[in-house]
């Protein structure tokens, strides 16, 4: 393996310039801000975990964790979710408290794609977890939560689909009884949104002309409140009906929250975390063809770390957001300071001064104005360019300049 070059960074990882840097702080903190108006605190985690509980109690596959060993040879591993540290924490140090919990957050997480996909290894995650409440008004509360902060981070156009992991499960199960492996092609097919393959994957299996056109019929399955009347006239078990009446339900808590125009029913949803057992939703930006948003109800994990309790949650793709966000950038006004030796202390009191009043300060010593150093910096200062009052100095666009100098006149 060659060595790396000095500028090479591991794939998958990125930089981000101060550009960049500023709208992602930005978007965090709306949303955050939104998050805590509907009463979630704010929760901050490990970046490493124990690969023995954390590791094996995430969603995420076990090659696409990554591990390490501590100084003692216990593998440890960077988190790849939010989910189940909360879960973890949810279950120790706030067991005394009571459901519901709301807990937000905003994290880094790290994940090991193959190199070929072209994916991050670490991204950005702004969310929410609700614990300790089973119903569809809690389902819907996330829902609406998500909407409200997909707006704030400043998304202009998406919409919400909603599924149900229980409708989907049923279906398979009382269709392809004891098949498994189609149950799980069928799947990976629908996660995938590869209809074409899901059509040819029927057309292999040799199904009864019935049971075809039942499995087909799902892809049309997607629409607004008629889907679920839809559903409920199939022939299914009464868990994939219950899964049905519990998104009706969902659905008219929704419309009083005012945001029905947003979300769209689609029983083909699957939700590609193992933890989910119920609702399932992504959230689509018309501009990206991938998920900003993702969440869904994971009633057994806390099971795992001790605290038996159902829960419900959403995170948005923070990074990916960076694309399509319409926030606005409140930048502070910019000063610039220059001072020669003998006005040192007087320049550098203006600075605090103004740093005080929230400008952002530059300072810059110099010799004398007008010697070598700055030659021509005193007319470059005095002359505003295209947008009035701003002076470009050395690449950079200033609001306000102030020369100190030994002439002890008034600062410009």
């Amino acid at each position: 393996m060659s060595k790396p070059k000095g500028f090479e960074k591991p794939i998958g990882v990125k930089d981000y310039l101060p550009h960049a840097v500023a709208k992602l702080r930005r978007i965090e903190h709306e949303v955050l801000t939104c998050m805590r108006g509907w009463g979630y605190e704010q929760i901050l985690t490990p970046t490493i975990e124990y690969y023995d509980t954390v590791g094996v109690a995430s969603a995420t596959s076990d090659q696409k964790l990554f591990k390490l060993l501590n100084q003692r040879g216990t593998t440890i591993v960077l988190r790849s979710d939010v989910t189940a540290p909360i879960a973890r924490v949810a279950s120790s140090l706030l067991k005394d408290h009571p459901f519901p919990l709301r807990l937000s957050y905003h994290a880094n997480v790290f994940r090991a794609f193959e190199e070929e996909a072209g994916r991050e290894a670490e991204f950005f995650q702004t969310g929410v977890e609700l614990i300790g409440d089973p119903s569809p008004e809690a389902d819907a509360e996330v829902i609406a939560l998500a909407i409200a902060s997909l707006k704030a981070a400043g998304v202009p156009s998406f919409k919400i689909a909603v599924g149900h992991v229980g409708f989907l499960n049923g279906l398979f199960g009382d269709t392809l009884p004891g098949r498994a492996e189609a149950q799980e092609r069928l799947k990976e097919c629908l996660l995938q949104r590869d209809y074409v393959g899901y059509r040819t994957v029927l057309g292999e299996l040799r199904l009864e002309e019935s049971v075809h056109r039942e499995l087909e019929g799902l892809l049309r399955l997607r629409g607004g409140q008629e889907i679920c009347e839809r559903a409920l006239e199939l022939r299914v078990s009464e868990g994939a009906r219950e899964a049905i009446r519990h998104l009706c339900e969902m659905w008219d808590v929704l419309g009083a929250y005012g945001v029905q125009d947003h979300v769209l029913i689609d029983l083909t949803m699957i939700g590609d975390i193992s933890y989910y057992t119920g609702m399932t939703f992504e959230g689509y930006a018309s501009q990206l063809g991938f998920p900003v948003c993702s969440g869904g109800r994971y009633d057994n994990l806390l099971a795992q770390f001790g605290r038996p309790a159902p829960a419900t949650g959403f995170a948005l793709k923070t990074t990916r957001m960076l694309e399509v966000a319409e926030v606005g950038q409140e930048e502070p006004t910019r000063a610039l300071i220059r001072y020669t030796p003998g006005r040192r202390r007087e320049a550098l009191e203006k600075a605090a001064g103004l740093r005080a009043e929230g400008l952002a300060v530059v300072t810059e010593g110099i010799a004398q104005i007008g010697d070598g150093l700055n030659a021509g910096a005193g007319d470059a200062l005095a002359s505003p360019e295209a947008k009035a009052g701003s002076y470009e100095y050395k690449g950079a666009i200033y609001d306000q300049v102030f020369t100190f100098d030994e002439k002890g006149g008034d600062p410009r």
